[in-house]
């Protein structure tokens, strides 16, 4: 096409420039569209800016600019967001018309017909990255639109630019004196309904937590396939950035277990996407949760740090903590902490924490106070320096009010105030008085001005040490009283001193005592027997066992020598001990329902005299049947010393016949038995029972 010449119809040339962030070069992406009556085409996608010559006169205009969002798709969800910009166009007042005087059109009509206006329309914008230039090329008729009036419009389409960048347009035409229009608009961001399903960087993927009895289960839904993006578990501090924490990277959904002593209020998941300005998907599940905030204060940790002038602290915790450090005063280990007033400041981050002007004393503690609970406590004296017992704590409210003394939680006027918890109320308020004047007390706290609170450490032992004074001499007095009573009354003091001696410095406790043991012929009976036996001697005591007598049965018989056994006990008020195994209680039994009978015993229904009648005449294996023959009657008259003992692993119950002799369970109250042996207490027996209840259990297998 040939250039026109001078008197040909003016050439106007608009310029539009956007700045986009992936910047550069244009693409044959660009759309161009023109309104019906208007022709229009795109002749550089890049062009520089600003070099472009002015034209002839006035022809064009530009009535206004706007830009709308929109999105550059190569795909179903592979788009970019973009603006498209839309201009108004009208012919400026002067421009030629159909009919007019125009000078030598011959080089004129060889460019664009008569009735049309051309011009050469150029678009110009940037922004903080790049910039780009368009150049569009616009014709438009003349014959029946007056000066001033809209021609048309034009639509380019489009500018890229980052999700939620600003982008900076301005349109101007190249005619002389020509209209600027500038517009200014931000891309919308993932927030727009249209990028979210359309825009890969607005493709979250998605996350589910699952708490279990040990671990908690994070369950990641990719949200775009072909995509890898990285999770991200780190402690979120209000005080800086995220704290440390652990990445995994994935290529598709997966499950990541978490150990539930690492799940903390503060810990926070983030996922996105391996590509270019990706948007981030934060949750914080834990920040509510009532066991995550309890495993926070089992690993925190409280430290106090002695500065040499003032009290300071340190918080050691993995999350910030919502609580306050609250100094308090503690007399002594285990005692309840007097918190100081107005002293309290909120735990700000990990660093130490000082309260100024607030002076060292050794009873002097740290509380760390949230949600009304005591959390932490830490006190000087827990870092090997002895606390001041006696030490008093004092307070002067502002406004020269007098003095009063913490205690339990209160206040109490030294007027109505005792140093012990009793005596005359007020009897120490004028050397206190006097003690803080004169600069005996240690000031630990100096308000900043006269209406606030200060605080003294004053030393209470001098006025402690007069009571004791008094204490100790009453004491003493006492005991002479005591000393001087045990001397009128000699004999009776050698006498006590002679029992005593006997009751705990004897070794043998059961000495001079002997038992007549009576026990089936069985494996469990005879272990039991001997094992008691064996336990019994040492202690002083002379046990016979029947059966097995030695040489005495062998000469006498088995009754005879049983029935001259069972007599001398009688009769020397020994004790006879009745062994409870599985064939005893038959025996036992059998008398019951028997009524007595057996083989050699008297007949049934008679009931035979333990002192007169004749031993009976049984076989040696009925010994035990004939042992009861003697000891049955004896116990239902009241007479002799019985005791039963049963092998409570194979003897439920005693015997209905053998209930009125006091009975025990062995093993399990071999104790009780011994005592009931040495018939009164002594503090000697513990040991011995102990280890009579071992050699049982040991002889039955137990």
């Amino acid at each position: 096409m040939e250039r026109p010449g001078p008197a040909t119809h003016t050439l106007g040339l608009l310029l539009v420039v956007a700045v986009v962030a992936v910047g550069g070069h244009g693409t044959p992406r660009d759309t161009l569209a023109c309104s019906q009556g208007l022709a229009c085409r795109l002749l550089d996608a890049d062009v520089l800016c600003g070099t472009e010559p002015a034209g002839p006169g006035p022809r064009l205009a530009l009535v206004w600019l706007r830009l709308e969002p929109a999105l550059r798709c190569a795909g179903p969800a592979a788009c970019s967001p973009c603006l498209q910009a839309r201009l108004r166009l009208a012919v400026e007042p002067g421009a030629p018309r159909d009919g007019d005087n125009i000078g030598d059109m011959s080089l004129s009509t060889t460019a664009s017909p008569p009735h049309n206006v051309s011009g050469l329309l150029l678009l110009s914008g940037h922004t903080y990255a790049s910039s780009r230039c368009v150049a569009v090329e616009v014709w438009a008729p003349l014959t029946s639109v007056p000066p001033g009036r809209h021609l048309g419009s034009v639509r380019f389409r489009c500018f890229e630019a980052p999700l939620g960048s600003e982008l900076h347009v301005t349109a101007y035409t190249n005619a002389r004196g020509r209209r600027w229009l500038s517009q200014k608009q931000r891309v919308p961001d993932c927030s727009w309904p249209d990028a979210q399903a359309a825009v890969p960087q607005c493709q979250v993927p998605r996350l589910q937590v699952s708490l279990g009895p040990k671990a908690v289960l994070v369950e990641v839904q990719a949200a775009a396939v072909g995509l890898n993006y990285t999770l991200r578990l780190y402690h979120n501090h209000s005080h800086g950035a995220g704290g440390s924490g652990s990445t995994v990277m994935a290529s598709g959904p997966m499950n990541y277990s978490l150990p539930l002593e690492e799940v903390l209020p503060c810990l926070c998941l983030q996922v996105w996407l391996e590509i270019q300005d990706p948007l981030r998907a934060t949750l914080c599940p834990f920040s509510h949760d009532a066991a995550a905030w309890e495993r926070l204060w089992v690993q925190t940790r409280l430290v106090l740090h002695d500065t040499g002038q003032a009290l300071a602290c340190s918080i050691s915790a993995p999350c910030d903590l919502p609580a306050e450090l609250v100094p308090c005063w503690s007399p002594a280990p285990g005692a309840p902490c007097q918190a100081l007033p107005d002293l309290q400041q909120p735990v700000t981050g990990q660093g130490p924490q000082e309260f100024q002007a607030l002076q060292l004393h050794p009873n002097l503690c740290v509380q760390v106070r949230s949600g009304g609970q005591v959390r932490l406590m830490q006190c000087l004296q827990d870092r090997a320096l002895p606390g001041h017992v006696d030490d008093l704590l004092l307070m002067e409210p502002g406004g020269n009010a007098s003095l009063c003394a913490l205690e339990r939680g209160g206040c109490t006027p030294l007027a109505s105030f005792t140093a012990t918890g009793s005596g005359h109320p007020g009897l120490l308020e004028q050397q206190l008085q006097e003690d803080v004047a004169s600069g005996q007390c240690v000031q630990l706290w100096r308000p900043d001005n006269s209406s606030g609170v200060a605080l003294w450490a004053c030393p209470m032992h001098k006025y402690l040490r007069t009571r004791w004074a008094l204490a100790w001499m009453g004491l003493l007095l006492c005991a002479a009283c005591i000393l001087l009573l045990l001397l009128l009354k000699k004999e009776d003091l050698k006498g006590w001193l002679k029992s005593l001696r006997a009751s705990y410095g004897n070794e043998a406790p059961l000495r001079g005592r002997r038992m007549l043991l009576l026990h089936a012929a069985e494996p469990a009976a005879e272990r039991a027997a001997c094992a008691l036996a064996a336990a019994l001697r040492p202690l002083g005591m002379a046990v016979v066992a029947a059966p097995g007598g030695g040489g005495g049965a062998a000469a006498w018989g088995t009754l005879p020598w049983l029935h001259a056994q069972h007599q001398r006990a009688l009769r020397a008020g020994d004790t006879i001990l009745i062994l409870l195994s599985p064939a005893a209680e038959a025996a036992a039994r059998r008398w019951d329902t028997a009524d007595g009978a057996v083989p050699g015993s008297p007949g049934a229904g008679s009931t035979p005299d333990p002192w007169h009648d004749p031993v009976p005449a049984a076989s040696p294996c009925d010994a035990f049947a004939a042992a009861l023959s003697c000891a049955v009657p004896a116990l239902a008259a009241g007479a002799g010393r019985y005791v039963v003992a049963r092998l409570e692993a194979t003897v439920a119950a005693v015997p209905p016949v053998l209930r009125a002799a006091p009975a025990f369970a062995l093993p399990s109250q071999a104790g009780r038995l011994l005592r009931a042996l040495a018939g009164r207490r002594s503090p000697g027996l513990r040991p011995l029972e102990a280890a009579l209840h071992r050699r049982l259990r040991g002889a039955l297998g137990e």
